[in-house]
C-alpha cells in the first residue's frame, strides 16, 4: 500500500521536527515511479524507527515526581448492604507541601464512582450509618455526616479540642469518637480556656511530672487522648473515660479501637491502668455502660498488650487482639474470645505462628476473618469464633486468600465476598474485591493505572546459623542484564518489621532501582512473617545474627553477573539505621566492602538513647534492663564504641521532632565522622519527626540521597 500526498507531507512534518527543521512553507511535488516507492518504503521505515525511539524515550524512568503523583487511595468501608464502597482518595499538593484527602464511593462491581466531597479542606474516616443512609466522617477537626451522595452535610461534634475517628452505635443514635483534652477539665469551656491560656503565654516552657510526656512527633505533657460519644443529630459530647490516662494507650492503638455493643448500651474501648506508661505496655480492653458510666477491666490478668475489641454481632463475645508477655511490644499476636456472660477468655489462634492483624467478623457471627503478614505477603486467614477447644493440638487457623497484600478488610452481608485495600511494590493501593473461595479476584478502583514497573524477585540465601533468610531484589524498568549496576542495600527498621511486597512511600524500591541501581531489601533476624522465633532472634543481639544475614546475602546477590560488586552501598532507618551505624565499625567483610552508606534516625548510642526515647519499655526489652542494669549488652552492641573503625562516606539524616529515636542520635553521629575525617554530610529537618512527610521535604531527602550515591557510586 502506497502512501497518499497528505499522509507523506505528515510524515516529513514529523521527520523534520525530530531532527530540529522548521516546516517549509512549499512542498515538492510527489515523485513519481519506483523512485518514489523506494523513498516512500525509506521514509516510512525511518519514521518508525523515530517513533519506536520516541517510545522508549518517553517511558522514563520512575522519579520522585512520579510518586508524588501517585493517588492515594485508602479505608474502604463497605455499605450495610454490600453494594457500594466508601473509600478515601489522597492527591499530593506540592506547592502547597500537603497530601489533601476526598471522600469517593464506588459500587462493589467498580461501577459508578461518584466522589462526594470537594473543598481545600481534607476530608477523612468515612464511616456509614447502620441503616445505610448516611457516611459520617472527619473534617476540620470535627465530625460531620451527609447523605450518600454526598448532600445535606451537617456538623455533628463542635468541640473546641476537635474529633476524630467516628464510630456509630448499632441503632444509629449516637457516635463515638475520640479527642485530646485536659483530664482536669470536666466541660468543653474548660479545655478552650486552657487552649486559649496556652496560646497567649509568652511562656513556652514544656513541664511535665510524668513519664511518656512525649511521643513520636509530640509533648504530651498535660492532654490525654478520651472516648467521648455524641448524639448522631448533634449536640453536647459526654467523655466515656474520664481520668488521667490516655484511651486508646499510645503503642496499642489501630484506629478506633473503641466499639458499640449490639444493643447500644455498652462501649468497649482501651486504656493503660500502670502507672508508669512508659515502661509498660499493658494496654487492658474495657467496657463502660452508657446509662450509668461504670467500667470493667475485663483483661486485668494480662500484662501485655490487648487491642482491637469488636463484639460478635449476638453479643455473647468481644473478641480481641493480645500479646502475653509484659513490655514485649513485638510478642506473638492471638486473637483472643472473652464471653460476656461467664467472663471466661480462651486463644482462638493457638497453634498459629503469625501475626493477627486487621480482624472483622462474619455477618453470621461464627468467623473471624484476618490479616497476617506471611513472607512479604499479607494474607487473609480465617478461624472459628466456637471451635471444638476439646482437640487441644488442633490448630484451627486456615488460609483463606493467599495472594496480594490485604489490609483494611471488609465482608459483604452474605459472606460470600471480602473486600479490601491492596497494593504491591509495583502497584500502588487500590480497593480490590474477592471470592471468598479465592476466585474473581478483581480491582474496584483503577487510580493508578499505567505505571510499568518492574516486579520484585524474591531471593533465599543461608545466614546465621545455616538458616534460610528470604528477601527481594528489584531491578530498573529498564534493565539491561550485559550492563553492570551499583547495589543499594535497604535494610529496614524495626527491629520487628519487615520489606513486603507492597506500595510505600517513604522508601520506595522503585525510585532506587528506577536511578539505575540494583536494590536488595533482605528480612534478616527479626523480621515479621516469618513465625515467632525469627522474630525473638534480634533481641538482645542487635548486631549479632542479623549482621550476618545481611552480609551472606550480600554476598549471595553480588555473585550476579550484572552486579559491580565494586560499588556497594547501603541505607537504612531506625534500626536500619542502627545496622549502618554497625555497619561503620565493621566494615571488613573479606568478600565485600560497603562503599558508601546513609543513616536516617539511626540509633547510634545505646547508652544515651535508652534514657531519651519515650517509650522505654522497648530498651528495657530489648537489652535486657537499663544501661545501668545490664550494661553489658549495651555496650556490645552500641555502635559508637566503634568509631575508630569508622572509614566509609556516610550521609546522616534526622527530623528534629523525632522523639522516638531522638536527633541526637544523628548529631553524636555526624560529630564522630567529623572528627576521625570521614566524608560526611549531615540533613536535619526541623520540621519532622522520625518520618519524612511533608512532600517537599520528602523530594528533598530522596535528591540528597540519590545525589550521594550518585556521588559515591557512579562517579568516577
Amino acid at each position: 500500500m502506497y502512501l497518499n500526498l497528505s499522509s507523506l507531507t505528515r510524515l516529513r512534518l514529523i521527520f523534520n521536527a525530530h531532527r530540529g527543521l522548521k516546516p517549509t512553507a512549499k512542498l515538492k511535488p510527489p515523485l513519481r515511479g519506483e523512485k518514489e516507492k523506494i523513498m516512500n518504503r525509506n521514509l516510512i521505515a525511518l519514521v518508525l524507527i523515530i517513533f519506536a525511539f520516541a517510545g522508549i524515550r518517553s517511558q522514563t524512568p520512575f522519579s520522585f515526581n512520579d510518586l508524588m503523583n501517585v493517588k492515594r487511595v485508602g479505608d474502604p468501608q463497605l455499605s450495610p448492604d454490600g453494594k457500594t464502597v466508601a473509600f478515601t482518595t489522597g492527591v499530593v499538593n506540592m506547592a502547597e507541601n500537603r497530601v489533601l484527602t476526598h471522600i469517593y464511593t464506588v459500587k462493589i462491581d467498580g461501577s459508578d464512582q461518584k466522589q462526594l466531597t470537594t473543598g481545600e479542606r481534607s476530608h477523612s474516616s468515612p464511616r456509614w450509618s447502620p441503616d445505610g443512609k448516611h457516611i459520617a466522617y472527619t473534617t476540620g477537626g470535627q465530625i460531620w455526616t451527609m447523605e450518600i451522595d454526598g448532600d445535606d452535610k451537617e456538623q455533628v461534634t463542635k468541640i473546641s479540642s476537635g474529633a476524630g475517628n467516628p464510630v456509630w452505635s448499632p441503632d444509629g443514635k449516637w457516635i463515638a469518637f475520640n479527642s485530646d483534652i485536659y483530664p482536669e477539665c470536666n466541660s468543653d469551656d474548660c479545655n478552650k480556656a486552657e487552649d486559649d491560656k496556652a496560646e497567649t503565654s509568652k511562656v513556652k516552657a514544656k513541664v511535665t511530672e510524668r513519664l511518656l510526656f512525649k511521643h513520636w512527633n509530640e509533648w504530651r505533657d498535660r492532654k490525654r487522648t478520651h472516648v467521648f460519644v455524641v448524639s448522631s443529630k448533634g449536640g453536647a459530647a459526654t467523655d466515656l473515660t474520664p481520668g488521667d490516662f490516655d484511651s486508646p494507650p499510645y503503642g496499642a492503638s489501630t484506629g478506633a479501637d473503641y466499639a458499640f455493643s449490639p444493643d447500644s448500651r455498652e462501649l468497649v474501648f482501651l486504656r493503660n491502668p500502670d502507672k508508669v506508661e512508659a515502661i509498660s505496655t499493658n494496654s487492658d480492653v474495657y467496657t463502660v455502660s452508657l446509662s450509668n458510666k461504670i467500667q470493667k477491666n475485663i483483661t486485668v490478668t494480662n500484662k501485655g498488650y490487648d487491642a482491637s475489641p469488636v463484639y460478635t454481632a449476638d453479643g455473647k463475645y468481644i473478641l480481641f487482639r493480645s500479646q502475653p508477655t509484659a513490655t514485649f511490644e513485638a510478642d506473638r499476636w492471638r486473637i483472643m474470645r472473652y464471653n460476656r456472660s461467664t467472663g471466661e477468655t480462651v486463644e482462638l489462634t493457638r497453634g498459629f505462628d503469625l501475626q493477627p492483624d486487621n480482624i472483622t467478623v462474619s455477618p453470621d457471627g461464627r468467623t473471624v476473618y484476618f490479616t497476617a503478614g506471611e513472607r512479604g505477603k499479607s494474607i487473609i486467614f480465617s478461624v472459628p469464633v466456637e471451635p471444638d477447644l476439646r482437640l487441644r493440638s488442633a490448630t484451627f487457623v486456615k488460609p483463606v486468600i493467599t495472594r496480594g497484600f490485604a489490609g483494611d478488610l471488609n465482608v459483604t452481608p452474605d459472606g460470600r465476598t471480602f473486600v479490601f485495600s491492596s497494593s504491591s511494590m509495583i502497584a500502588p493501593a487500590e480497593i480490590w474485591r474477592v471470592n471468598a473461595d479465592g476466585s474473581g479476584l478483581t480491582a474496584i478502583t483503577r487510580g493508578n493505572n499505567g505505571l510499568r514497573l518492574s516486579n520484585a524477585e524474591e531471593l533465599v540465601w543461608k545466614g546465621a546459623l545455616n538458616s534460610s533468610i528470604h528477601g527481594f531484589l528489584l531491578k530498573p524498568t529498564n534493565f539491561d542484564p550485559n550492563r553492570k549496576y551499583p547495589l543499594i542495600v535497604l535494610i529496614h527498621g524495626g527491629p520487628q518489621g519487615a520489606w513486603n511486597d507492597n506500595w510505600g512511600y517513604r522508601w520506595n524500591p522503585q525510585i532506587f532501582a528506577n536511578a539505575g541501581y540494583i536494590v536488595f531489601m533482605p528480612n534478616p533476624r527479626g523480621s515479621t512473617g516469618y513465625g515467632q522465633k525469627f522474630v525473638n532472634d534480634i533481641s538482645a543481639d542487635w548486631g549479632g545474627k542479623a549482621f550476618i544475614d545481611i552480609k551472606n546475602g550480600v554476598a549471595d546477590v553480588i555473585k550476579r553477573p550484572y552486579i559491580d560488586k565494586t560499588k556497594i552501598g547501603a541505607a537504612g532507618a531506625s534500626y536500619g539505621g542502627y545496622m549502618v551505624d554497625w555497619i561503620l565499625g565493621h566494615n571488613n567483610d573479606p568478600r565485600f566492602k560497603f562503599k558508601t552508606l546513609v543513616s536516617h534516625a539511626g540509633v547510634y548510642n545505646l547508652e544515651s538513647m535508652a534514657s531519651t526515647t519515650e517509650e522505654i519499655w522497648f530498651v528495657n526489652w530489648e537489652f535486657k534492663g537499663m544501661p545501668w542494669e545490664n550494661p553489658v549488652n549495651y555496650q556490645r552492641w552500641s555502635p559508637h564504641r566503634f568509631v575508630n573503625n569508622f572509614n566509609t562516606p556516610t550521609l546522616v539524616t534526622a527530623g528534629e521532632l523525632d522523639f522516638r529515636v531522638p536527633v541526637d542520635q544523628s548529631l553524636q553521629l555526624f560529630t564522630a565522622l567529623q572528627l576521625k575525617n570521614v566524608e560526611s554530610k549531615l540533613i536535619v529537618f526541623p520540621d519532622e519527626g522520625h518520618w519524612i512527610l511533608k512532600p517537599q521535604n520528602s523530594e528533598f531527602w530522596y535528591k540528597n540521597v540519590l545525589d550521594w550515591f550518585e556521588k559515591h557510586l557512579r562517579e568516577g
